[in-house]
């Protein structure tokens, strides 16, 4: 019988999703549909340097519905505003039904701006780096503050899960002004809710604090952990900050011309909105074959999933999904949905390994992380000039591979690769 398969969402998660779902169901009685509310694929690790006037929206992005065509995938750009799984149907805000008898969700998060009063770039006063047009916007406001330059303040809120963008766009703009002549003249601050430098919702990776912690200080950037953000006004940031057992030690209140704040994730509403499917921040619940419990037919993949924090920390922080990740749960997906339209039961669990690398601007750090819950099998972090030319030669190959379709691994083919690691699967 032939199969609908629906993929909601378009970014790395959805995209791999969709190419692998289409070459490992070649025959052409099985249909795939991508459904997205942008007609874009945005390759969301160069947002960073979009913020700094480093690369262009042309340079990061590519629309995605020719390319998907020529694959012989369906393309739908309209956002999704109601799922009824009760009867495998999606409502679209172009008012479009769509029946599907397998729903992969790969939204990706809401951004939950709202959770700080004054937080976010359209209602409140702080820049983001985690959409590609909120990376423009805080470009805007860097123009703003070279003009006339003045404190900034960089860092991540209370329930972030997202530690990476927030330091790369410290060192990033550290060395943009350092170019321009101009650091002298802007004091950088760097504001976490992690409980010290390079935690990186990870519990910490090899040596990342003494190697991170020395980054900042060779680059005079002070900082305060343990911190939750209370408000943000026009010019100003509130920090409530925090000791080991959970108390409030000091309270700050820091200027900035400009100020670039990561949010803490939601599930986006659709999904959220879907009882049985979610937990109560709206990520999607999954067993560890990706399938959420409740609903068998439903697969999730990437940052819009459920997992818990590595440890409990004096202010709340969330778990990254890291790229090689997000691949390895996409591959679980695509091999245990093709299981289930061939008739056998799913067998195939994802690896949850973090690897990372972070651009420093003239340099970069590389983490990996096996697994990536400690106590780990291995542990690794390093930096150097190679990490920071990695990820651009990184971002090349993986919006190429966008566009051909192809269904390689990257992280496994390429940064493995470069890091010296032949195979992660004999390091669990």
């Amino acid at each position: 019988t032939m199969a609908h398969v629906v993929v909601l969402g378009a970014g790395i998660g959805g995209m791999i999703a969709a190419y692998d779902l289409r070459g490992e169901l070649n025959r052409q009685d099985h249909t795939v549909t991508v459904i997205s509310d942008k007609p874009a694929f945005e390759f969301t690790p160069s947002n960073p340097w979009i913020a700094v006037g480093w690369r262009q929206r042309t340079d990061s992005s590519i629309n995605v519905e020719k390319y998907l065509f020529r694959k012989n995938i369906r393309f739908i750009a309209s956002k999704a505003t109601k799922i009824d799984p009760d009867n495998n149907t999606l409502t679209l805000e172009n008012g479009q039904s769509v029946d599907y008898d397998y729903l992969v969700i790969t939204t990706g998060p809401k951004l939950a701006f709202d959770e700080v009063e004054g937080a976010g770039p359209d209602a409140g006063f702080s820049q983001s780096v985690c959409t590609l047009g909120h990376a423009e916007t805080s470009f805007r406001d860097y123009q703003r503050l070279l003009e006339e330059p003045g404190p900034v303040v960089i860092g991540a809120v209370q329930m972030a899960s997202c530690f990476g963008p927030a330091y790369e766009y410290a060192f990033i703009l550290d060395c943009d002004l350092r170019k321009r002549k101009l650091r002298h003249k802007v004091p950088i601050t760097f504001v976490t809710s992690e409980p010290y430098i390079g935690h990186l919702g990870l519990g910490g990776v090899g040596d990342s604090k003494s190697l991170l912690e020395s980054a900042m200080r060779n680059r005079h950037i002070k900082w305060i952990t343990n911190a939750k953000t209370t408000r943000i006004e026009d010019g100003m940031l509130y920090v409530d900050e925090y000791n080991e057992a959970g108390e409030v030690i000091r309270q700050h209140e820091i200027p900035f011309r400009h100020s670039m704040m990561l949010p803490a994730f939601r599930g986006v509403d659709p999904v959220a909105g879907v009882e049985g499917l979610c937990n109560p921040r709206g990520f999607v619940m999954i067993d560890e074959h990706q399938r959420n419990p409740k609903y068998s037919n439903i697969y999730s993949a990437g940052v819009c999933v459920a997992i818990p924090p590595v440890e409990a920390t004096p202010v709340p922080t969330g778990t990254p999904k890291t790229g090689y990740m997000i691949e390895s749960m996409v591959s679980a997906v695509v091999c245990n949905i093709v299981a289930e339209i061939d008739g056998k039961q799913p067998v195939e669990t994802a690896t949850w390994n973090a690897i990372c690398l972070a651009d420093m601007g003239d340099t970069g750090a590389a983490f990996v992380a096996i697994p990536q819950i400690p106590p780990r099998n291995v542990t690794w972090f390093k930096q150097g000039k190679w990490v920071h030319l990695a990820k651009v030669a990184y971002e090349k190959y993986f919006l190429n591979k966008m566009k051909r379709g192809g269904t390689e691994p990257v992280y496994e083919k390429y940064i493995l690769k470069m890091l010296g690691i032949n195979r992660l699967k004999s390091e669990q």
